[in-house]
C-alpha cells in the first residue's frame, strides 16, 4: 500500500540503555559536525591551516546557540513568561527552539572572537564555512521532525505530515511538512554557494551573502506556509519581514563588496601557503625584512672591502721606500 503520509516519531526521546538521546539535540550536534567538517575541507582548500575551523567554532556555536534561543524566546516571549507558563521552560532547549536569525548573528561574533585571536579575517573564514552551515540546517530541521513542530496548512497530498501531538494547542491531522521543505531547500543552497564559488571565485565574504540570500528567499514562502502561532506585521509573520529585510541587506553586500574589493583574498590565515608557492601575511613581511638585511649586509661587506683594499698615502710611501 502506498504511503499517504510521512508519520511522525510518537516520542522524541531514544534511550541508549539509561542514557537518554534527544532528538532535536542529536540533530544539532550531528549538523555541527558536519559544518566543520566541510568548512576544514573548504578552508584548506583556500589556503589555511587544517583545524583552524574547528578552533574557532569553539566559540562560534556556544555563541550561535545562545543567539538562536534569545531570538526564540524573545520572539515568542508569551510561551514562557505568559499566565500559566513557566518561564524556566526557557532554558530547555532541547525541547525546540532555536531561531536561526539569532543563531547567526550571536554566532558572527563568536566567530569574529576567534578569528582575532588567529589573526585571520573574518570574511574569508565566513566563506569558507557558508555551505555547511547550510547543511548544518538541513540536518537540524529534522529535530522539528521528533519534535513534531513548524508544520504548515493541512493538506492531503502523499508526502504530508501527520501531526499525532495535542500539546500547545496542536490538532492532530496532517500538515504540509515545512521542516522537510526547509531541509531540501537547505541542501540546495549549500549546493549553489559551493557551485558559485568554483564558478566566480567569490571572496570577502561574498559566499556567506550568498548563502544568506538564497536562504531567505527559501524562507520567505515556507514560513508563509506555516501555522503555528507568530506575532504578524501588516499582515506578514515577523520571520516573512526578518527573511526580507536580511535578504536586501546580503544582496547590497554582494553588489558594494564586489566593486570595492573584487576576487578572492590571496592570503587567509598569516605563516600558511596558499598553494601557489606565495606564503602567508606574515611570513611575507618576514621574507621582506630579510630582503632587506641582505642588502644592509651587503653594503657593509663591500663598504669594509673598499676600505681595506684603500691605502692611505702614508701607506703608500711607506711600501715605496721599503722597495
Amino acid at each position: 500500500m502506498e504511503l499517504a503520509y510521512i508519520p511522525s516519531p510518537s516520542r522524541g526521546v531514544l534511550y541508549l540503555g539509561p542514557v537518554p538521546l534527544r532528538g532535536y539535540a542529536f540533530c544539532i550536534i550531528i549538523g555541527v559536525f558536519v559544518a566543520v567538517w566541510l568548512g576544514n575541507k573548504r578552508w584548506v582548500g583556500r589556503g589555511g591551516r587544517a583545524g583552524t575551523v574547528a578552533d574557532i567554532a569553539v566559540w562560534a556555536v556556544p555563541f550561535g546557540l545562545v543567539g538562536g534561543r534569545l531570538y526564540h524566546v524573545i520572539t515568542d516571549y508569551e510561551l514562557y513568561f505568559s499566565e500559566g507558563r513557566d518561564w524556566v521552560d526557557a532554558f530547555k532547549i532541547w525541547e525546540g527552539g532555536l531561531g536561526i536569525w539569532g543563531a547567526v548573528a550571536l554566532g558572527a561574533v563568536g566567530a569574529w572572537i576567534g578569528c582575532r585571536r588567529r589573526g585571520i579575517p573574518l570574511p574569508a573564514y565566513a566563506d569558507a564555512v557558508a555551505p555547511g552551515i547550510a547543511l548544518a540546517q538541513a540536518i537540524g530541521r529534522w529535530g522539528n521532525w521528533f519534535n513534531q513542530e513548524l508544520y504548515g496548512r493541512p493538506t492531503d497530498l502523499p508526502w504530508a505530515l501527520e501531526i499525532t501531538s495535542s500539546t500547545d494547542g496542536r490538532v492532530p491531522g496532517t500538515y504540509h511538512p515545512t521542516f522537510l521543505y526547509e531541509s531540501l531547500w537547505c541542501v540546495g543552497v549549500a549546493v549553489l554557494v559551493i557551485w558559485a564559488d568554483r564558478r566566480f571565485r567569490l571572496g570577502h565574504g561574498r559566499a556567506f551573502a550568498l548563502y544568506v540570500a538564497s536562504y531567505c528567499a527559501g524562507r520567505f514562502w515556507i514560513e508563509y506556509l506555516r501555522v503555528d502561532d507568530a506575532h504578524h506585521i501588516l499582515g506578514l509573520r515577523l520571520n516573512n519581514w526578518t527573511a526580507l529585510f536580511v535578504f536586501l541587506l546580503a544582496v547590497a553586500y554582494i553588489i558594494l563588496s564586489a566593486r570595492k574589493r573584487p576576487g578572492r583574498e590571496e592570503v587567509v590565515e598569516p605563516g600558511v601557503s596558499d598553494g601557489n608557492g606565495d606564503e602567508g601575511a606574515a611570513s611575507v613581511e618576514s621574507a621582506a625584512k630579510s630582503d632587506d638585511e641582505k642588502k644592509d649586509e651587503k653594503t657593509s661587506d663591500s663598504a669594509a672591502e673598499g676600505t681595506e683594499t684603500t691605502e692611505a698615502p702614508e701607506d703608500k710611501a711607506k711600501s715605496a721606500e721599503k722597495s
